[in-house]
């Protein structure tokens, strides 16, 4: 006799299909509450320990701090001290401020160094290895944000990260598959990162204790004397592992490095205000130029995943792309025209060259003309441009204090276990962040990408990111506190969770966990999540002239894990939403 629960399932698969949000979980489907503070993460013992910072009576940098040093033990693939990345906050009375720690080119590195005697770029090595590393931001950016704001001390904040590391933990089985490194089969190449990640070749299992010695007598040092990892004996050992692996990364340029402070970049969207990361990085430009784009159309009339509503959006995303690649890099190098791609009414003549019933050739795209002279003399600066990328192996997290103070934070260490070489005696593995910069003219990074002349190597410059740590306000107030990994797909996965609150009416859980689909300009196509969009959907994206690529949401960097945090507007709850991609967790009190 059949079930008589199994109609009722069949009729909200149906229901969910119909909407365009297949489910991509049974768990994670509701946003979880907490009164005063919370914490998402990808993984839940980092969430703790920020939850742990906090009531002890730390604010939310205290619990960013404390969350990031905890990723970077037990999320080794992006969490880490050998990469950097952007941290945004924003206090309770309005005040912001964006922490640039992104690394930087050392000062050895040379324009053309990953090309060969024939002007050809050497396969793998901006990629792997110790040419690859830039110089690590990561924990110069952490201990400056606790320094300055944080209210506890940082051994305190410190503290689980070296309990972890010390104690270990219980691998998932995703880390314990990571860990084989089974598509590239790099990590083995490096006898330390075997020893460490692969039990020299006695792989790790699920639910298998792993402890870290090196890493948490490296986090005792750095919680003594957080200057000795940039001036003093911990810089010396980890420049000399470096350049005994044949690395260009000196103890002069670890002394040299320096954490920024910028302003975050700021927009509107249907009254919303949108504040998110600036250049270096390119995604909170990308990401407010669709919005503004967008902003012409009636997406809630259109109908959440609908294929007109899917056309208008990657439309805008190709467009927002396409300036991405030619017009930004480091503000410190070079002349970027902020104000201008940010202009409502340079979104209005892009949105005019949208035809409704067409796909654009990404080819054949062309920027409106003589909208802004700045816009045009870049342009004519950068000639024609080429796409630009990010790191696929980053995690973001969010914290939301009880005072409402709010950090969003994003961390890389570029590639899936960064270079996969690991600091000889000092237990973290270290970035690949030199694949960031553009190597050659039309030669695409480890993601398949390619970088415009903007994002050219030279000594002591940022990569350019796609980073996108961003709050939202509504009415003055914190409503929104998100981000994401996943390279390119970093920015339109932010804009699918605003865009799915703004104008779709989800809850938080429901906008992470809908399906994704993204667009960055070249290559012309969709990537899609399988099998979570309806086959009439596809069919009728497929007849504008749209090219359709399938990825799976499960076990890939594509797709990000958006680790977020709303504002209830009536109770003040703080309403957390991990990514159901990922084995986050969103941790309250």
């Amino acid at each position: 006799m059949p079930s008589p629960c199994k109609p009722l399932i069949l009729l909200l698969v149906v229901a969910f299909t119909l909407a365009g949000c297949v489910p991509l979980s049974a768990a994670g489907m509701r946003p979880v509450h907490a009164r005063k503070a919370m914490v998402a993460s990808t993984h839940e013992l980092a969430s703790e320990a920020g939850v742990e910072a906090m009531r002890a009576g730390g604010n939310a940098v205290d619990a960013a701090v404390a969350t990031g040093f905890a990723l970077a033990v037990v999320h080794p693939q992006a969490g880490n001290l050998g990469g950097g990345g952007f941290l945004l906050l924003r206090w309770a009375d309005g005040r912001t401020r964006f922490l640039d720690y992104r690394e930087t080119a050392p000062a050895a590195a040379t324009r053309n160094m990953y090309l060969d005697a024939q002007g050809d770029v050497v396969a793998g090595a901006s990629e792997f290895g110790y040419r690859a590393i830039a110089v690590p931001g990561s924990v110069k950016g952490l201990v400056y944000a606790q320094k300055k704001w944080g209210k506890l001390l940082l051994a305190r904040v410190m503290a689980p990260a070296i309990r972890l590391a010390r104690e270990g933990f219980a691998l998932a089985w995703e880390d314990a598959d990571d860990f084989k490194d089974a598509d590239e089969k790099q990590l083995e190449r490096f006898p330390e990162s075997r020893r460490i990640f692969q039990r020299d070749g006695n792989f790790y299992r699920q639910g298998e204790i792993f402890r870290q010695p090196e890493l948490a007598r490296t986090l005792e040092r750095i919680a003594k004397d957080p200057d000795d990892f940039y001036r003093g004996a911990l810089a010396k050992e980890l420049a000399g592992a470096i350049q005994k692996g044949g690395g260009l990364i000196t103890e002069a340029d670890l002394a040299a490095y320096e954490v920024k402070e910028r302003e975050p970049v700021r927009g509107t969207y249907r009254g919303y205000e949108i504040i998110s990361a600036p250049p270096p990085s390119s995604g909170g430009i990308a990401l407010i130029e669709a919005l503004n784009i967008l902003e012409g159309y009636d997406l809630k009339k259109l109908g959440n995943r609908s294929a007109d509503a899917i056309h208008l959006t990657v439309e805008a995303f190709r467009r927002a792309f396409f300036d991405r690649a030619e017009l930004l890099g480091d503000p410190d190098f070079a002349a970027v025209p902020v104000a201008q791609l940010l202009d409502k009414r340079y979104a209005a003549a892009w949105r005019q060259s949208i035809d409704p019933a067409h796909a654009t050739l990404s080819a054949e795209l062309a920027r409106p003309a003589g909208i802004f002279e700045e816009l045009d003399r870049v342009a004519r600066r950068n000639s024609r441009p080429v796409p630009a990328a990010g790191g696929n192996h980053t995690t973001h997290y969010s914290v939301v204090d009880s005072e409402g103070n709010a950090a969003a934070v994003t961390t890389t260490i570029n590639d899936f276990m960064g270079s996969r070489v690991t600091a000889e005696g000092l237990g973290f593995l270290l970035n690949n962040e030199m694949d960031d910069f553009r190597t050659k003219p039309g030669a695409p990074n480890e993601s398949g990408l390619i970088h415009g002349e903007a994002n050219a190597i030279a000594p002591g410059k940022r990569p350019l990111s796609s980073m996108t740590p961003t709050m939202v306000l509504q009415d003055g107030k914190l409503w929104l506190v998100t981000g994401s990994p996943g390279g390119g797909t970093i920015i339109t996965t932010v804009a699918n969770v605003v865009l799915g609150m703004v104008d779709y009416g989800m809850d938080v859980q429901q906008a992470v966990n809908a399906p994704h689909f993204h667009h960055q300009w070249m290559p012309d196509s969709i990537h899609m999540e399988r099998p979570h969009f309806s086959p009439d959907t596809v069919r009728m994206l497929q007849a504008r002239g749209h090219r359709i690529t399938w990825e799976s949401p499960w076990g890939t960097a594509l797709w990000g894990s958006a680790e977020s945090i709303a504002i209830d507007e009536s109770t003040g709850e703080r309403l957390g939403a991990s990514d159901p991609r990922r084995n986050g967790k969103a941790l309250g009190y």
